[in-house]
């Protein structure tokens, strides 16, 4: 393994063990409480496609007329991850973006998408971040996440960008969680079946292929400049620290619902 990568991944991993034994799991009893961390979820799903079209922006030729821009494996790596990210198929077959079959699975379950529909409809209006989420009513952790995704994407340093979506983005979905959904699915399987699907194909093609993808452009971006290194670990490491606030942002709405707090 590339000795970097390697450093990345054992500097991270007490935050990555934080976000796969987060306590909002463990409230997550039913259709209802799915429903709320769907809310908070749908951001994070909104905003990697965002950071995925920020590196083929920024690692291919994406205007006219067209010009050659980077060497041809990091374009081919990134084009790849697009078309699977952006172009991928529901349970119906269907082509999709993950962040389309996400709000198909809120919608089957009945999580209200009008949050994040708002949200967009008024960045589509030409509103600015603070003001679309002041219009959505954005939860504070969310406004964080998002803002976060977008201070490194705004940095236009595509090494950054790479690392926290190859770092902070990986698979980390625990198990437990996926036992939930099961449950549920056995009882419900209506209002629960594409959201198991979307789980599923998250981990066939973003936990395995696409992660191997991601790690080559990672390493072909930093080379051999130590001081890429140095500062794609810290932005992974505060990518990971964003989720964590996001997590805690749906347990303290959960836990307020439930009268835990």
């Amino acid at each position: 393994m590339h000795q970097h990568i390697q450093k990345i991944q054992e500097a991270s991993a007490p935050y990555r063990d934080q976000i796969i034994n987060h306590k909002v799991y463990s409230v997550i009893e039913n259709i209802e409480d799915l429903s709320v961390f769907m809310r908070y979820h749908i951001y994070a799903v909104w905003d990697f496609m965002s950071l995925l079209k920020a590196l083929q922006n920024n690692l291919t030729c994406t205007s006219i007329p067209w010009f050659p821009v980077g060497d041809g494996e990091t374009r081919q790596l990134i084009n790849e991850i697009v078309a699977g990210e952006e172009s991928d198929i529901d349970q119906d077959g269907n082509k999709k973006s993950h962040f389309e079959l996400y709000l198909d699975a809120m919608e089957q379950c009945g999580a209200d998408t009008t949050e994040i529909h708002t949200f967009l409809d008024a960045l589509k209006a030409g509103k600015d971040f603070t003001a679309a989420f002041d219009t959505a009513h954005t939860p504070q952790e969310a406004r964080d996440f998002v803002n976060f995704t977008f201070d490194t994407i705004n940095s236009n340093k595509a090494y950054l960008q790479s690392a926290i979506f190859t770092f902070g983005r990986e698979d980390l979905i625990p198990g437990m969680f996926h036992a939930i959904i099961e449950d549920m699915y056995r009882s419900l399987p209506e209002s629960i079946s594409i959201f198991k699907y979307y789980l599923e194909r998250h981990i066939e093609v973003d936990g395995d292929h696409h992660s191997h993808l991601a790690l080559q452009m990672t390493s072909n971006l930093c080379g051999t400049d130590e001081q890429q290194w140095a500062e794609a670990e810290q932005a992974t490491i505060e990518s990971l620290k964003s989720r964590i606030r996001l997590w805690d942002g749906a347990y303290a709405e959960l836990a307020k619902k439930k009268n835990l707090v």
